[in-house]
């Protein structure tokens, strides 16, 4: 871990290891999003972006991007996303609406890619502008080479990105899985219509 103009608090072993864990995942190419991004008092996004990228370069042999060849990627993503410049400069999620959070998670996706993104319910705090938005830039990171795991309670998610398969969990263990007509079936017919679906 490095640290950057002044020296990182001790943690204890516990956060060490759930650190390491995360680190681990993120250099191995797995990307999450979650429900409710917490937030990072004191580290802009631009920092974080900048750090998190130079990690996986150096994990990959690549040389660290400067802060200058950095920003004209960055502000390229920003700008793709439909947010203001300045959102670099806020701190990571520090007093953001709960849509500018799931913008600024589909921002750092754009960012460090990901082998698989795991993105939880990026719909949530979304309006109708942001979901497209949101939607266009996930549709914009999907290749052959990469997988996006979705979580999501609503169709007009399903309606943007179209999802090769759809999978309908119930405590905790997958009841039934379809193409995306089986998304829309439960759309009009409710979760109990699970069992007419063919």
């Amino acid at each position: 871990m490095r640290s950057w103009g002044r020296t990182a608090p001790a943690r204890a072993p516990s956060q060490r290891f759930l650190l390491a864990i995360h680190t681990t995942r993120s250099l191995a190419g797995l990307f999450m999003s979650f429900q409710a991004p917490i937030e990072i008092p004191g580290v802009s996004n631009y920092d974080f972006l900048l750090m998190a990228i130079n990690a996986r370069r150096e994990k990959d042999g690549l040389p660290a991007l400067g802060p200058l060849e950095f920003y004209s990627v960055v502000s390229q993503k920003v700008e793709a996303l439909k947010m203001e410049p300045k959102i670099l400069d806020r701190n990571v999620n520090e007093g953001f609406s709960g849509g500018e959070r799931k913008r600024n998670e589909i921002l750092q996706l754009s960012v460090l890619g990901a082998d698989l993104a795991l993105l939880d319910e990026i719909d949530s705090g979304l309006d109708v502008d942001a979901l497209e938005d949101v939607a266009h830039a996930v549709n914009g990171l999907l290749t052959p080479q990469n997988s996006v795991l979705m979580i999501t309670h609503y169709q007009r998610l399903l309606d943007l990105i179209k999802p090769s398969y759809v999978h309908i969990m119930e405590s905790g263990k997958i009841v039934k899985t379809g193409d995306s007509s089986l998304a829309s079936h439960i759309n009009e017919g409710g979760y109990k219509s699970i069992a007419s679906f063919v």
